[in-house]
């Protein structure tokens, strides 16, 4: 009984966190339904969710990644990635050089903000200007050409592109910090 009722708030909490990412959740990729509570990828359709967090820039420097930002191919094309290879996406809500992110609350469950502890991310590859911005729990989130960057939390290994096109308001980034309209690998 505990089971179904965790899994049941847990799509619940899905929900709202898509309905409060730009859209209803009836325009999300038709993929098994994920149960994202924390912001960790699902494991399966009926497994509760996991107590991992998703990857970050942060992550990939304490591990000693040379790199919070690079590039790599992709169906959409060549990507801006983590330094893990996790694709990273803008938020068309977000307002280019506001300083903030519109993501708040449930949405970040969904899409997790990319961090770095370093004083000024390191790149590869990337030739748009890349910065970041304080969030509101005083993280380092990466920015580039003063956009805010995100993970989706559906993308679970590095090459993944499941948020692409989501609710037409989710993009990968391009090495010169541009959207990706096209090739909407995840929708």
């Amino acid at each position: 009984m505990k089971h179904h009722l965790g899994a049941g708030l847990a799509v619940l909490a899905l929900a709202a966190a898509l309905t409060a990412c730009g859209g209803s959740t009836g325009t999300a990729p038709a993929t098994d339904s994920p149960e994202v509570t924390t912001g960790a990828p699902p494991t399966s359709a009926t497994a509760p969710a996991a107590s991992v967090s998703p990857p970050s820039a942060t992550s990939s420097s304490t591990m000693g990644a040379a790199v919070d930002l690079k590039t790599a191919s992709s169906d959409a094309g060549t990507i801006v990635v983590d330094g893990e290879g996790m694709s990273v996406y803008f938020f068309t809500k977000d307002v280019k050089d506001s300083g903030t992110s519109a993501c708040m609350d449930a949405c970040l469950a969904a899409w997790p903000p990319v961090t770095t502890t370093a004083d000024e991310p390191r790149v590869e590859g990337v030739t748009g200007t890349v910065g970041t911005i304080t969030t509101p729990d005083g993280a380092q989130q990466v920015t580039l050409n003063g956009l805010p960057l995100y993970y989706f939390a559906k993308d679970t290994k590095a090459g993944d592109t499941l948020g692409q096109g989501v609710n037409d308001a989710w993009y990968l980034a391009d090495p010169s910090g541009e959207m990706i309209r096209t090739g909407a690998a995840g929708s």
